[in-house]
């Protein structure tokens, strides 16, 4: 349907199941997509821009995905990071399905996907991996952003990847402006008019 979009929570559109081809940690893996989802045909240029500039994920603790869709990146940090607990996040009810269907099929067991509402409220993230729905709008990208990112631990970081054409510098300054002095926020890489933005809480 027209005003079906991957944040709608229950897409109405036909499922369309989809298989894709995709190397994430460095394995090649066969996982599943749909209609009615983000990038259904593979991983999308700015998630392969994040998970290409990052460093690895702590290799302990909780970590965080926030908008996981079918799984790209919550997988690749759980593959890298056996050892942690890593948390997926979507509001729509058909990725969430494919997101744990697809960590199943690439063997990442310590992988969890939910509703936002399901996280525990008093779980902190060393890490949040993040390539979050822009086209949301402003006011709700601020609201998601402001939900996860004072959730990180002391010491912890977030990365974000945001397009150029789609505000990535103006989300840079509101970011800076907005979470304080206990957050220190810069552009870490430039790739392909892609923005990766490192959050770090420092008290």
């Amino acid at each position: 349907m027209a005003n079906d979009h991957y944040f709608s929570a229950n897409p109405s559109s036909e499922l369309r199941e989809r298989q894709v081809h995709v190397t994430l940690a460095g394995r090649d893996l066969t996982l599943a997509t749909a209609a009615g989802v983000f990038s259904p045909d593979g991983v999308d240029r700015g998630t392969r821009v994040l998970l290409g500039s990052v460093p690895p994920p702590a290799a302990s603790g909780a970590l965080l995905d926030v908008g996981c869709g079918w799984g790209p990146i919550a997988i690749t940090m759980a593959l890298e990071s056996p050892e942690a607990e890593v948390w997926g996040v979507d509001v729509n009810e058909r990725v969430l399905g494919l997101a744990r269907s697809n960590a199943a099929t690439a063997g990442a067991t310590n992988v969890t996907v939910a509703l936002p509402d399901e996280v525990p409220a008093d779980l902190r993230f060393r890490t949040i991996w993040s390539n979050p729905p822009i086209r949301v709008g402003k006011d709700e990208l601020h609201d998601i952003l402001l939900t996860w990112l004072p959730r990180l631990e002391v010491g912890g970081d977030a990365w974000l990847v945001v397009s150029k054409d789609l505000g990535g510098d103006s989300l840079q300054r509101w970011l800076r402006d907005t979470l304080g002095d206990a957050f220190t926020v810069a552009r870490a890489s430039t790739d392909k008019g892609f923005r990766v933005i490192r959050v770090q809480r420092s008290a």
